[in-house]
């Protein structure tokens, strides 16, 4: 009797995106949320404006909640949220952005809420990617 693949072994044979690294992927969203930690910080350790240290204290927060709760459903062996990521992205772009609408107070300060929003919107990206890649269901992937 000759014996046939079982499912187990054509799950092996699929493409790389159909597995997903939840511990990775925690790891990112942990990372973001420091991120988020950083930016509410940031107007305190810097010269700041009043204008900075509000938006920076209120986009900060919701980063760093939105990558939190990523990070808990990661942690917990399901996945992360897309939407709840996409909107961390948007924020990410908003704080891209915020210098050039906001006086910030000081030019680090411009200079790390950039940066950390850039760095935010890349990985919160990321996450949403791989996780829609991963939420897939089976039948649509094999469809041209």
């Amino acid at each position: 009797m000759s014996e046939t693949p079982h499912t187990e072994t054509n799950r092996e044979n699929r493409n790389d995106y159909d597995s997903l690294n939840t511990d990775v992927m925690q790891w990112v969203s942990a990372l973001v949320a420091l991120i988020g930690l950083y930016v509410v910080a940031s107007p305190f350790i810097f010269e700041a404006t009043d204008q900075a240290i509000w938006n920076d204290t209120l986009v900060g927060t919701g980063i760093f909640l939105l990558a939190g709760y990523n990070f808990v459903r990661l942690s917990r062996d399901r996945l992360a949220s897309v939407g709840v990521a996409s909107l961390a992205v948007l924020l990410g772009l908003w704080l891209i952005a915020a210098p050039a609408v906001i006086d910030m107070g000081s030019d680090t300060l411009a200079t790390g809420t950039a940066i950390s929003g850039a760095a935010t919107a890349v990985l919160s990206a990321y996450n949403a990617y791989a996780n829609n890649k991963a939420d897939v269901p089976d039948h649509t992937r094999t469809r041209a």
